[in-house]
């Protein structure tokens, strides 16, 4: 998503010259906030200042969403962000064509109502919002957005797809055939997790089209592109064609040597719908990597498997000093998961159970993670007390990896190998 307004973006509010007050405030701020490091506290001072001499309603909305910014990015202070970013979403919805700051306060709102839990709470707000921005294409798709993902978190993939549906449509009308394609593929993806594989064809047919058609930025055109061949390699990994993938995998390697030629171009597209982007480019090579090394383990290449994975984790530790996007973290979980099994299959023990470990730190690091691999986790232990010998301790790890997950595919592998323990063992009445 775009950044929040900074402190001195748009003097909105009707400031002329008897309100240079007001401005030089919000310079001071400015300067503060940007300053490195940032003085927080200075900068939250300035914009407090505002608020005691009674501004216009513009101002006042702006002044809260500036402090609710700024406190909710840099600070631990929940209630008082929330505080001045339910203020801003009030008074900006009773002030006509003052959608940045209305549209703005609302998604950073049920942003901090997520981290709060307050799921029920963030969901009509961004309703109301969606129902009130269609007027402003860019608001109106990113706010679509933010809710499918909202649902998409909450494992409500029907209601998410629904949503980007929505926005599919939305964005054809408006004339945006990229972010169409955004919408369409997002809605692809969640198909695949869903396992809607009669859905999944008639949609990656038509977002090909699409992709093929949209004549614009090169770099969105290629990041569309990769985004389309990486729900195709999944698809036919998904469904153990490995030799199907090969095609795909290499137009895909293509696309990322060409992406990393391009030059973000500053010019902003003409239609504000068009203002999105799905990865940044050093994400895409990482998943372009990973996609790489899952056909590796599939196809039984783990000498390659392991080389990619060295690469991708090396450009996985660059980009983390400076960038804390928690889909790194993910990408860097998911190639630790492949490259155990590899270890444990190529019989080096001691390394798998060093990542083993690894993965256990991430995962601790967030949440979200921990209840997304936690299966996974107990899953690889139990393969590690396999190769080790430890059949009580893999019958310990196997059940309990059982009872986290709900995935299919992974609950028969578990049990295939339960299955192997109750053999080993000679407890053969268990076998079933």
């Amino acid at each position: 998503g775009a950044a929040g307004p900074a402190p001195g973006s748009g003097s909105g509010g009707g400031a002329a010259a008897g309100e240079s007050w007001y401005l030089a405030l919000l310079g001071l701020a400015e300067h503060f906030r940007t300053s490195s490091p940032p003085k927080v506290r200075l900068c939250v001072h300035c914009l407090q200042a505002v608020l005691p001499r009674k501004p216009p309603a513009r101002m006042e909305a702006r002044t809260h969403l500036q402090l609710g910014s700024v406190l909710y990015h840099h600070t631990r202070n929940g209630d008082q962000a929330r505080g001045h970013l339910e203020k801003a979403w009030l008074i900006s919805q009773q002030i006509p064509q003052f959608e940045d700051v209305k549209f703005e306060a609302a998604s950073l709102l049920s942003e901090l109502y997520c981290q709060e839990n307050s799921v029920d709470t963030a969901k009509p707000l961004l309703r109301k919002a969606i129902q009130i921005s269609q007027q402003t294409p860019y608001w109106h798709c990113r706010l679509l957005f933010q809710l499918a993902q909202l649902h998409t978190l909450e494992k409500d993939l029907v209601s998410a797809c629904d949503l980007l549906g929505v926005g599919a449509e939305y964005a054809r009308v408006v004339g945006s055939e990229y972010t169409r394609a955004l919408f369409l593929l997002s809605k692809g993806m969640l198909l695949l997790m869903e396992r809607k594989l009669q859905e999944v064809h008639p949609l990656l047919t038509l977002c090909g089209q699409i992709v093929e058609n949209w004549q614009g930025n090169p770099i969105q055109k290629e990041s569309l592109r990769v985004f389309f061949l990486v729900l195709q390699v999944t698809h036919y990994l998904d469904a153990g064609q490995v030799k199907s993938v090969k095609p795909c995998l290499k137009q895909l390697q293509q696309c990322i040597q060409t992406i990393s030629t391009l030059h973000d171009d500053e010019i902003l597209p003409s239609n504000p719908a068009d203002l999105f982007h799905w990865l940044p480019k050093e994400h895409m090579c990482v998943l372009v990597y990973l996609v790489t090394v899952m056909h590796s383990m599939q196809a039984g290449y783990l000498e390659k498997a392991q080389k990619y994975t060295d690469k991708a984790l090396m450009q996985l530790e660059k980009l983390k000093m400076l960038d804390c996007s928690p889909i790194l973290s993910s990408f860097q979980v998911i190639l630790l998961e492949h490259i155990i099994m590899c270890r444990l299959v190529t019989g080096h023990k001691a390394t798998a159970l060093q990542e083993i470990s690894q993965v256990c730190q991430l995962c601790q690091q967030s949440p979200r993670l921990f209840s997304n691999h936690a299966a996974q986790l107990h899953t690889l232990l139990g393969l590690y007390c396999i190769s080790v010998n430890c059949m009580d301790n893999a019958e310990a790890q196997f059940t309990t990896a059982l009872r986290l997950t709900t995935h299919q595919e992974l609950w028969a592998f578990i049990v295939t190998n339960l299955a192997s323990v109750y053999i080993r063992e000679g407890n053969r009445h268990q076998e079933v």
